[in-house]
């Protein structure tokens, strides 16, 4: 994705900061948002036909302002505990300094908008297949199914997500929040581990040839 610059930067981040948790992308005023931005109102339609529009870069400003972190520690984990470890530890502390990208992620998802609720949809299945992709490159899970790996990347992409607004709005809770998500990461690759094995067994038991 093309990174922003400019106005279109500038009304983005502008958004960023007048979103709370009373207020979603949707309800923002295009006076308001040029005003924060420093810009006149007239310069929102230079840069987006409408507020659709204008979501989806939203999203997609924060999406990689994330992933590229994310992507970076999965790669260099010698473990899936590791990578769950460090994926959950970054991701949290991002969300943390970055409350209003939470807000709208969470909200969105169930939004008014159509467009933004698939955009955001197709935004999670990346995250998900590009965790897939990093664990199965690196061999984190050996034994265990591509499809299997994709299932649980997705689960896990969701569950984050889910628990976000508990660890920002609830400090005292933020240590065993973390630690609950990667224990839920890794019983969803422990479990597919042993279902594997446990198929592989009843494979060779029925594949082994019949005493006399």
């Amino acid at each position: 994705m093309q990174r922003l610059a400019g106005g279109k930067l500038k009304l983005v981040q502008a958004a960023l900061r007048l979103i709370t948790q009373s207020r979603s992308l949707t309800s923002l005023g295009l006076r308001e948002l040029a005003r924060e931005a420093g810009l006149n109102p007239n310069t929102f339609y230079r840069h987006f036909r409408n507020l659709d529009e204008f979501g989806l870069q939203v999203l997609g400003y924060i999406a990689e302002d994330m992933k590229a972190g994310v992507r970076q520690l999965r790669q260099m984990a010698d473990s899936s505990e590791q990578a769950s470890h460090d994926t959950v530890t970054f991701v949290y502390h991002y969300f943390l300094a970055n409350p209003a990208a939470t807000t709208v992620a969470v909200r969105e998802l169930h939004g008014p908008s159509p467009v933004l609720r698939r955009a955001l949809e197709a935004q999670l299945d990346a995250s998900a297949r590009e965790m897939a992709e990093d664990i199965l490159e690196r061999g984190l899970v050996p034994g265990v199914d591509e499809v299997v790996v994709q299932e649980i990347s997705n689960m896990t992409i969701r569950y984050i997500l889910f628990r976000a607004m508990d660890y920002i709005e609830k400090p005292e809770q933020r240590e065993r929040i973390q630690l609950e998500t990667e224990r839920f990461i890794n019983r969803q690759f422990r479990g597919a581990l042993i279902e594997e094995l446990d198929s592989g067994q009843i494979l060779a038991l029925k594949q082994a040839p019949a005493a006399d």
